[in-house]
């Protein structure tokens, strides 16, 4: 289990490094790269349509009134109608009145009786009683005390750091022979 995720880490360390080098290289590229040039298409104006001339409308009184009969020099523009009257409606004939008819009583059928059902008593088993479990008890044990272990005293004083050297030390095969 564990040599899996040691495989597992060390083949998402190596992708992780392989990917941002391939990301270094893009992005240095990119960096590299001219700026664009400006797009060569422009899309063409479109030309303004000429307006539609319309017709005047010809002008129409809105309303007869006293202000448009001076206008007009004439009856006002809406004749009256006579009033109608309407014929009055007909009467509908009465309907005739329908005797009221009368049942007969119902006839008294005494209802039959059902007997009473009874059911047998049910058969008398008796329940076993179980017995009352009794719990076992359990004695007490007492344990024996822990052992008195003391603590593992902390130095508080560091200790010195031994001197290093600061001569190297000549060999004599590898030193320079003695100028006479």
């Amino acid at each position: 289990m564990a040599s899996c995720k040691l495989v597992f880490m060390l083949s998402l360390m190596v992708t992780l490094s392989l990917s941002s080098i391939d990301m270094s290289l893009a992005a240095r590229q990119l960096l590299d790269t001219p700026a664009a040039p400006p797009p060569a298409l422009t899309l063409p104006t479109i030309p303004s349509l000429p307006k539609a001339t319309l017709p005047p409308l010809p002008s129409v009184p809105t309303r007869a009134g006293p202000q448009n009969y001076e206008a007009w020099g004439g009856p006002p523009l809406v004749p009256t109608l006579p009033k109608s009257t309407l014929p009055p409606l007909p009467t509908l004939p009465t309907q005739p009145t329908l005797p009221k008819t009368t049942l007969p009583p119902l006839p008294s059928i005494p209802l039959p009786t059902l007997p009473k059902s009874t059911l047998p008593p049910l058969p008398s088993t008796q329940i076993p009683t179980l017995p009352n479990p009794t719990v076992p008890t359990v004695p007490k044990v007492t344990l024996p005390p822990l052992p008195a272990t003391p603590l593992p005293t902390i130095p508080t004083t560091i200790p010195s750091i031994p001197t290093i050297p600061t001569t190297i030390p000549t060999i004599p095969f590898l030193s320079p022979p003695p100028s006479n």
